[in-house]
């Protein structure tokens, strides 16, 4: 028990320490006026130092993904440091190879800008716009997963490929004094330019979610940005594999949506996977892409389904489901949508059943 009591108390001061060399930086150290060379010539920014690259960029309205609002937990927002930035970071490091590190790429949120510096990013992140919006529509899916439809306002429009992604802003609210950017893949109709569906699952403790779920309310005006990432479906005519749990649901949403209006003929088998029957949503939508696609078959499954649920379909976690209905994965193409821990799972099971893989697609939202 003392020796509990020791190490709490060790963990407690360094926790202290930590925080007040955070503040005594933030306000102690005057770095100035810094410049980031962007591309070469491409643009010149002044900022005022002492923040990461990330939240300068976004201010000079550059959007670089980020899923984990720059926690440096989802390695997203990397670009690539070519003059200033100093060593690499401990946080860093479990996000990026030997071979990044050499060329010099580091992660936008970790980054603090205290000297000049250049970077190179990929030119498609200047098309990626800011959107105003409004709330039309927040609709339960399950006691903890919403769909929240919003009417863009400025720009009204938006073009997304199936599979891509925005970032929703979430202002300073009652216990959040920051205004936060969380990531959401769309899961509307690409056809439906006007409007952009997110479902959104309540994180404990989540700040993005709080706001959701506890002060979110049809009438609100919200910012967003994007559309992002090159999560999509590849050309091509092998046999497809979809995959997830929960929120994942919404890029398959969209890219079923879009199959039905081009009448995709490609074989698809989306496995789904939930705890019990209160955790499933979306069946009777599933059953009519049934219906529409030519060869489209939903696997939903339970792996631990409630006496009272009267479950009759798969049971056992997704990737046992997945291994039962996919002894054979050569030739075929998969993608995931979900937790860190249930694609890399996924992944191990696909291709110890023979899928290659460099034909498993994902996108990895902590």
């Amino acid at each position: 028990m003392v020796f509990l009591t020791a190490v709490g108390s060790l963990v407690g001061v360094c926790a202290g320490l930590a925080l007040l060399l955070v503040i005594a930086d933030r306000y102690l150290n005057d770095y100035g006026t810094c410049r980031i060379t962007v591309n070469g010539t491409d643009r010149e920014l002044e900022v005022s130092g002492g923040s990461s690259l990330l939240s300068l960029l976004t201010s000079q309205r550059i959007f670089i993904p980020s899923a984990c609002g720059g926690s440096g937990s989802c390695g997203l927002c990397k670009v690539k440091v070519t003059a200033g930035g100093g060593t690499v970071l401990a946080t860093e490091e479990p996000h990026l190879t030997a071979a990044e590190i050499q060329d010099g790429v580091r992660l936008a949120c970790q980054l603090k800008v205290r000297a000049d510096l250049a970077i190179e990013v990929p030119k498609a992140f200047f098309s990626v716009r800011e959107y105003r919006a409004v709330v039309v529509e927040i609709k339960p899916l399950t006691h903890d997963i919403r769909l929240v439809r919003f009417e863009l306002v400025d720009p009204e429009t938006m073009d997304f490929v199936p599979g891509a992604y925005v970032q929703l802003q979430a202002p300073p609210y009652k216990g959040s004094p920051n205004s936060v950017y969380r990531a959401y893949s769309l899961a509307g109709d690409p056809r439906d330019k006007r409007h952009v569906d997110l479902i959104i699952r309540r994180v404990p403790k989540g700040i993005c979610t709080t706001w959701v779920f506890d002060h979110l309310q049809v009438g609100d005006r919200v910012g967003l940005n994007g559309p992002h990432g090159d999560f999509r479906i590849h050309a091509g005519d092998a046999e497809m594999v979809f995959i997830a749990g929960g929120s994942g649901m919404a890029p398959f949403r969209s890219i079923l949506s879009d199959m039905r209006h081009t009448r995709d003929p490609r074989r698809v088998r989306y496995f789904f996977g939930a705890v019990s029957r209160r955790d499933m949503f979306y069946l009777d939508e599933m059953k009519e892409f049934e219906v529409a696609l030519p060869d489209f078959r939903f696997i939903p499954a339970l792996s631990k389904p409630a006496p009272e649920d009267a479950w009759e379909g798969e049971v056992g976690l997704i990737t046992e489901v997945v291994g039962r209905h996919c002894p054979d994965g050569a030739g075929k193409e998969s993608y995931l949508c979900g937790s860190p821990g249930m694609i890399d799972a996924c992944i191990k099971v696909l291709t110890a059943h023979g899928m290659a893989s460099d034909r498993i697609f994902y996108d990895k939202f902590a």
